[in-house]
């Protein structure tokens, strides 16, 4: 039976193609073709195992900007008819719309035709411009390097964002072809229903220049997130942040970053938004989140220098907001850094609300990102300033496991809110190890 069992995460293999002169215009070792998903559960059962195939490929293309399919199973063997083997093409064509091709040539023909015709549709909310990744790779090329290329260069590469609803033209046929990559990418993930019309998207496009040319440049899908706004007392909105995903090619040049500073300087910008909140995030979403929302509140200068009582300082080779005035131990004289504006500890509460409702963050997010701040610039021998800062924490863990904590004898809710403190600390040092 073994050797009739494939690994239906290994045997799935998708490509973004492109067309012939697009391929062209790639770096060396540049691929966007024959990359795996992370789940199959979804699709193909709990144990994404599929039965009688010896050595099962199914090859799922995309045409690389509409996302047009196409679709070939094949194996070298295959039991019988009579045999309990999986129907690999009825299945996953369960979960991706008709009209699929299943004629390699004709599918290559259409994307030469799709690279010249399409176009995102939607309103473009932002762009950025990345090096292509040979120039990425080259030495001498730092930091600054990558965010002042000119958008023009040959070695440039410029990406966009696009906002769009059910309402954007053509977009519901569009959402068909790219939720797939929800359930293969996301954990739990699952469709959403077209007909609840306040859903939004923010998609995330590369648009390439083809090599030696000047004016023709093509476009092709990168990741794309979804949004769902509630009321938010009185007359705004919350938008709950809900499906994210950058496609495996594109998951290490911080795109994930890109696209989620894209979406946030957007909620900024729309007045009738109150704030953004993040359904159930995975672990690695949460710590892009916390990594971006920190470096925003770092780099915003009034913000800093309110919360910390001075001016601004380097921190982690970057100009922050400073630590103030630096006040004495009392051990030996030694400046401590600990904080003396209205962040404390103990901080200014309402200082803070604030504050979070200018910057629409929700609130135990932005709680735990002024923890993490505080935590950055408190010296450690500053024993009044750790206990104050202590309390600080505890009192919102508190707070957040009140029905917990409730049942406890009061030994074991102080004994369980400090193993929880320590254990907030300590990620809190790891999140913050990930900006300097």
């Amino acid at each position: 039976m073994t050797d009739w069992t494939s690994d239906a995460n290994e045997a799935l293999r998708l490509s973004l193609v492109r067309s012939t002169a697009d391929k062209k215009s790639l770096a060396e070792g540049e691929s966007y073709e024959s990359f795996h998903p992370s789940f199959t559960y979804p699709i193909f059962g709990e144990d994404e195992k599929l039965y009688g195939y010896n050595d099962l490929d199914i090859d799922l293309r995309f045409a690389s900007g509409s996302l047009v399919q196409y679709l070939n199973v094949k194996y070298s063997e295959k039991l019988g008819s009579s045999s309990t083997v999986d129907d690999v093409v009825g299945t996953l064509s369960g979960f991706i719309p008709p009209g699929y091709y299943t004629d390699e040539q004709q599918f290559l023909a259409f994307v030469e035709e799709d690279a010249a015709t399409f176009k995102p549709s939607g309103q473009l909310i932002h762009s950025y411009t990345r090096p292509v990744p040979s120039s990425a790779n080259d030495k001498g090329k730092g930091a600054a390097d990558v965010h002042n290329l000119d958008s023009e260069s040959e070695d440039a590469v410029v990406f966009e964002v696009y906002h769009t609803t059910w309402n954007t033209p053509d977009f519901k046929k569009y959402h068909r072809r790219m939720q797939l990559f929800i359930l293969l990418y996301i954990e739990g993930g699952s469709y959403i229903n077209e007909d609840e019309d306040p859903w939004e998207f923010v998609l995330l496009f590369e648009k390439r220049k083809r090599r030696g040319t000047t004016n023709v440049a093509t476009y092709h899908f990168v990741g794309y997130s979804s949004l769902y706004p509630f009321y938010f007392f009185p007359e705004k909105t919350r938008l709950r942040l809900s499906q994210f995903v950058i496609l495996p090619p594109y998951q290490h040049h911080g795109h994930g970053s890109d696209l989620y500073e894209a979406i946030y300087h957007y909620i900024l910008s729309q007045p009738n938004i109150a704030e953004l909140t993040v359904e159930d995030p995975a672990e690695a979403f949460e710590d892009l989140r916390d990594r971006n929302d920190l470096k925003m509140l770092l780099s915003h200068e009034r913000f800093m220098e309110e919360g910390f009582g001075g001016t601004a300082v380097s921190y982690g080779g970057g100009r922050v907001g400073g630590i103030g005035r630096a006040g004495k131990s009392g051990r030996g004289g030694k400046e401590t850094t600990s904080v003396a504006g209205k962040m404390g500890p103990p901080s200014d509460k309402a200082w803070l609300e604030k504050w979070r409702r200018d910057l629409k963050i929700a609130g135990r997010q932005f709680q735990r990102l002024t923890e993490m701040l505080i935590l950055l610039r408190l010296d450690p021998s500053d024993a009044r300033a750790m206990r104050a800062y202590r309390i600080q924490v505890k009192e919102r863990l508190y707070r957040f496991n009140f029905e917990i904590l409730a049942q406890m004898e009061q030994h074991e809710r102080l004994e369980k809110l400090e193993e929880t403190f320590q254990s907030v600390k300590d990620d809190y040092q790891r999140i913050l190890a990930m900006i300097r």
